[in-house]
């Protein structure tokens, strides 16, 4: 009687290996759970940069003074008959 409830012991512990460190087991769920939660704030952070460039780009199709702003502030560009003047940071 005591070698089947300790074969029996043996088969209910190498169930519970499976359920708890199996390939699909409890820590692997966990795992994958922390992963997808991850990735899905990850997209959320680069459709919403999307939107914004989407956003940049259809303002900057249909309106020309958002297209001179950006011109101006990026390319430093300016228009016929303006004097540029550089006033540099003071470096304390």
């Amino acid at each position: 009687m005591k070698i089947a409830i300790g074969i029996l012991v043996v088969i209910l512990l190498a169930l519970q290996q499976q359920i708890w460190f199996g390939q699909s087991g409890y820590f692997e769920r966990k795992a994958l759970a922390a992963r997808q939660a991850e990735q899905q704030s990850r997209t959320e952070s680069l459709t919403m940069r999307n939107a914004k460039m989407t956003a940049e780009v259809l303002a900057l199709k249909s309106d020309s003074a958002a297209f001179e702003a950006r011109a101006r502030s990026e390319l430093g560009m300016v228009r016929e008959g303006e004097v540029f003047y550089l006033i540099p940071e003071s470096q304390d």
